[in-house]
């Protein structure tokens, strides 16, 4: 027994050597995939399978038959191979090209062949007794190539993009014989082979390699390195025993990475496994039965391509309508979305049809846009706005949140809230108490978006300003007489806090609150300009609003580096004197008990004015802010809401702030944005302002959808995900900060651009303003949109705020990417310039 017991030890031993190192290969998140332009002019297809060895191949041979030889001429076929192994005894685009040329000659129809292998490691190069250079990465350019023409005849061409010696995965081959390639250089030839030009009589069949969570060379699994392209497949099933469940969970692998399924096809072996297939599939997908392959060696299988011929066909003509189908809803979709839809903060009249952008799907930080009038393409654009600031997941991101709420929905479905307790609302609910909420806060309450999350910050904190005002606002048990209270925000000009009614009513007059925005709209609130901080000509600098005292001497002043600005040493320099005195003469008139107007709390959105134009506020300002608050006993509220969860470049800004609310909100990045939820944190002694014998003391607010569990399970994901070293290589662990993300020498370039104005930069985020007259400025101004178009053409996805545009980027996005987006805003800004 020994021996069998050491052998079987030293085997496990190997096999986990390379179980971690294709783990910690898969785990780390690949270089992003390039940007694309993927034609519509012809229908494209992958061809998966459930697992090795179930007759892919077979498929394609078969469609590929069918598309060649029993169509018109002249028609073109595109097989593609673009991970190989076990070459050159096994090659499947051989297989292809042989079989077509046999079919061909069969039915005296006259075919053009060719079958190319285009780079190889070298064991490969030599079998082949090739002497060829080896690249860095141990890849030769072999550009193998067999060709059989016939002038004017349907054309097949067959390439295998990569090849490898060793019959076994991918990523061990690569590894074996020290010939690796990244997923982005894979998906950029596989994009450049795939172009057709503006030929529409093709078809174009990719195959992968093994099953669909097999891995690519990188490590990486095929249904994830194809995801860019989201190119429609044909799944390849199992007729066999057992075939049910591993077809089953191909099929959930592909749908939950946001791929369509134009059909499946299996070998027949006699189990009848089309029937709970269809109806698991309930008919919406066709599920074809090939005839059972012979198993003899020496068949060449023409027989069985014959017999099989009306399958084919039928599975032709799917993919062919299923294309046709996705064409036809794509051109039409503009149109219809500009008759149907009531897009927010949105002048109709200023979107005309061709300027609708038709967004085809997402993948981690890229827009897939459909563009008709530019030769029927799918391309890519960054989005740099973030979805409304929401998002932050990269591609490998992206997929682990799909994952994590397909199982929450499966498991919990939505469940009631109040008194109840489930795992993902406990287990979001310690995450964020211990870290955005860390030292401070001690309760959670949920809700669905961030005005509603202001909403209940405002009733907290005018609550909590009442209990611990009771005598000064008369409402002791033992009052006869109610007085005439109103309870006002301290907030400042600029913010925005939301779209609701109440959260309205917080915030300064601005383009958002006219009369024929919002009638209702009072502004309950004592409302201070605050001072702001900028880049410009390569400083940063302090801008003091007119309305400050005249006597100050510090009307503006700059700064040597933007560290400065959050120095703590400031606290005790004149301007914070100036800060206090100024802070405290304009609440004077709110004290006293002769006074019937109070200010029952503060509400600031923490150094970056996000809706008001990105303005970045003096962190000493609002410092002093919260500390004269605090004296008076006045609640703060952070609106965290944009400024959260390493939007600006730390988990909390009350970490740059260097000082804590009593109440904040959260919502966007705290799900990576992948579904809304928002959540209000409060301290003890808040929470204690609503305790009570009476059920009309609670705080009585809520909705329907309250600490959902889908969401609840997306925010613990995403917050564990953006904090983590080995997931998020942005992460400082010792710091507790993003590293810089921005170049440092193209932004102070940008900022002493002439048509720039100023420049914030701050943690994800970069914006500028563009210089302009009085009258061209503000919200309403389109004076950016040339320049947007100008960079939606080099594929990034820009929303204006008027004159300032912004790039916004993810926690997780590289200093690269951030890099060649603001190459190409410089670049553009120069042509913008002279225009």
């Amino acid at each position: 027994m020994f021996p069998v017991t050491a052998t079987l030890l030293r085997h496990r031993l190997h096999h986990l050597r390379h179980h971690i190192r294709f783990s910690s290969t898969a785990a780390y998140p690949p270089p992003p995939p390039p940007h694309f332009n993927l034609s519509l002019n012809h229908p494209t297809y992958l061809i998966w399978s459930a697992n090795t060895s179930l007759g892919k191949t077979l498929v394609s041979t078969g469609i590929a038959a069918s598309f060649l030889l029993l169509q018109p001429p002249p028609s073109k076929l595109l097989y593609l191979k673009p991970i190989q192994t076990g070459f050159p005894t096994d090659s499947d685009s051989r297989f292809v090209s042989s079989k077509l040329h046999s079919l061909s000659l069969l039915r005296r129809t006259p075919l053009s062949v060719s079958d190319s292998v285009l780079r190889s490691s070298l064991p490969v190069a030599e079998a082949l007794r090739r002497n060829l250079r080896v690249n860095e990465s141990g890849i030769c350019d072999l550009n193998f190539r067999e060709e059989k023409a016939v002038a004017g005849a349907p054309e097949l061409i067959c390439k295998t993009l990569y090849a490898w010696e060793a019959a076994i995965s991918p990523h061990l081959a690569a590894e074996r014989e020290h010939a690796t390639v990244e997923d982005s250089v894979v998906l950029k030839m596989l994009e450049q082979e795939m172009d057709c030009g503006s030929e529409t009589n093709v078809l174009c069949l990719v195959e992968t390699a093994g099953g669909v969570a097999s891995p690519a060379p990188s490590g990486t699994l095929q249904c994830d390195l194809y995801r860019p392209f989201r190119l429609p497949g044909i799944l390849v099933g199992d007729g066999r025993l057992g075939g049910i469940s591993g077809t089953i969970a191909a099929y959930e692998s592909l749908k939950l990475r946001g791929y369509d399924v134009a059909a499946v096809v299996f070998e027949d072996h006699g189990l009848v496994n089309e029937v709970p297939l269809t109806s698991y599939l309930r008919n919406k997908v066709p599920v074809l039965v090939l005839p059972p392959v012979p198993q003899d060696p020496s068949d060449d299988l023409i027989e069985w391509f014959v017999e099989s011929d009306g399958v084919f066909k039928d599975l032709k003509e799917r993919m062919v309508s299923v294309y046709l189908e996705r064409v036809e809803r794509l051109n039409g979709m503009a149109k219809q979305a500009g008759e149907v839809f009531w897009w927010p903060f949105t002048q109709h009249k200023l979107v005309p049809e061709e300027k609708v952008t038709v967004i085809d799907s997402r993948c981690g930080e890229n827009f897939s846009v459909y563009k008709a009038s530019d030769k029927n393409c799918i391309t890519q654009q960054f989005d740099a706005c973030a979805s409304w600031w929401t998002q932050g997941p990269d591609p490998a991101f992206q997929a682990e949140l799909a994952r994590e709420m397909g199982y929450t929905a499966a498991r919990f479905g939505h469940v009631m809230f109040p008194e109840n307790v489930y795992e993902p609302a406990l287990k979001c609910a310690e995450l964020l108490l211990d870290g955005v909420g860390k030292g401070w806060a001690s309760r959670v309450y949920f809700s669905d978006n961030g005005s509603t999350a202001i909403e209940i910050a405002l009733k907290m904190a005018f609550r909590k300003f009442c209990v611990d005002h009771e005598t000064l606002l008369g409402l002791s048990e033992a009052t006869e007489e109610k007085k005439d209270i109103v309870v006002k925000v301290l907030a400042l000009r600029g913010s925005y806090h939301g779209d609701t009614l109440g959260a309205m009513e917080a915030q300064a007059p601005s383009p958002y609150t006219g009369f024929l925005q919002q009638p209702w709209y009072t502004g309950r609130g004592l409302f201070l300009d605050p001072p702001t901080v900028f880049l410009s000509n390569g400083a940063w600098n302090l801008s003091l609003p007119e309305s400050f005292p005249q006597t100050t001497s510090e009307k503006s002043g700059t700064f040597t580096t933007r560290d400065e600005i959050f120095d703590k040493s400031r606290d005790t320099s004149a301007l914070a004197t100036v800060y206090s005195t100024y802070v405290s003469e304009q609440l004077q008139e709110y004290s006293g008990i002769s006074q019937s107007a109070h200010v029952g709390a503060l509400i600031i959105e923490p150094l970056i004015h996000g809706a008001g134009g990105m303005h970045m506020v003096d962190p000493l300002f609002q410092r002093v802010l919260v500390n004269e608050c605090r004296n008076r006993k006045i609640p703060v509220i952070f609106d965290e809401v944009f400024t959260g969860f390493w939007r600006l470049g730390v988990e909390t800004t009350a970490d740059l702030l260097g000082c804590k609310p009593d109440i904040a909100c959260f919502a966007k990045l705290m799900t990576g944005g992948m579904i809304p939820l928002a959540v209000t944190l409060a301290t003890d002694t808040v929470f204690d302002s609503f305790s009570g014998d009476s059920k009309l003391k609670a705080l009585l607010h809520g909705h329907s959808y309250s600490a959902h569990a889908m969401g609840c399970a997306t925010a613990v994901k995403a917050i564990e995900w953006f904090k983590d070293p080995e997931s998020n290589h942005n992460i400082n662990s010792q710091r507790g900060t993003l590293r810089e993300l921005w170049d440092e020498e193209l932004v102070l370039q940008i900022s002493s651009h002439p048509a720039v104005e100023r420049v914030v930069v701050l943690g994800t985020l970069f914006a500028l303003e563009l210089k302009v007259d009085a009258s061209n400025s503000g919200y309403a101004s389109l004076y950016a949109k040339s320049l947007l178009e100008m960079l939606r053409e080099d594929g990034i996805f820009m929303r204006p705020l008027g004159n300032v545009v912004y790039l916004m980027c993810g926690p997780c996005t590289s200093p690269e990417i951030c890099m060649r987006l603001l190459t190409k805003v410089h670049k553009r800004l120069g042509e913008f310039n002279r225009a």
